[in-house]
């Protein structure tokens, strides 16, 4: 069983900020690509940002210059790190690894909300 334990969710208001954590087993933080999406109630799941094996980021255009994705290879943590949140950044934020960055292995999420 494949585990990605997503953990920083909570509750904020617009303008603050959280930082989300994901520990990954070693061989799924080791591979080729590593990232966030999210998933907004009645809406489809969008990316938000991947880091690849040789630390290329990429990021959607909604969150750039407001949301930074770093790894931590001491922990096999992959953090998620937002400021200036808004209300439409409210979703459940998933954390996911594998040989693409569509994602092939994913976390159960945590619930990020941000109120105006």
């Amino acid at each position: 069983q494949v585990q990605l334990v997503e953990s920083g969710g909570g509750s904020v208001q617009a303008g603050g900020s959280l930082r989300l954590s994901c520990v990954a087993p070693r061989y799924l933080y080791l591979s080729h690509c590593m990232g966030w999406f999210r998933q907004a109630p009645g809406k489809e799941r969008e990316g938000v940002g991947t880091v690849t094996d040789d630390g290329t980021t990429t990021y959607a255009d909604s969150v750039k210059g407001r949301f930074t994705i770093s790894k931590d290879n001491a922990k096999n943590t992959l953090y998620l790190q937002m400021n200036s949140l808004k209300p439409e950044d409210t979703a459940m934020y998933y954390c996911a690894a594998g040989w693409s960055c569509a994602g092939n292995y994913w976390g159960q999420g945590t619930q990020v909300t941000v109120s105006s």
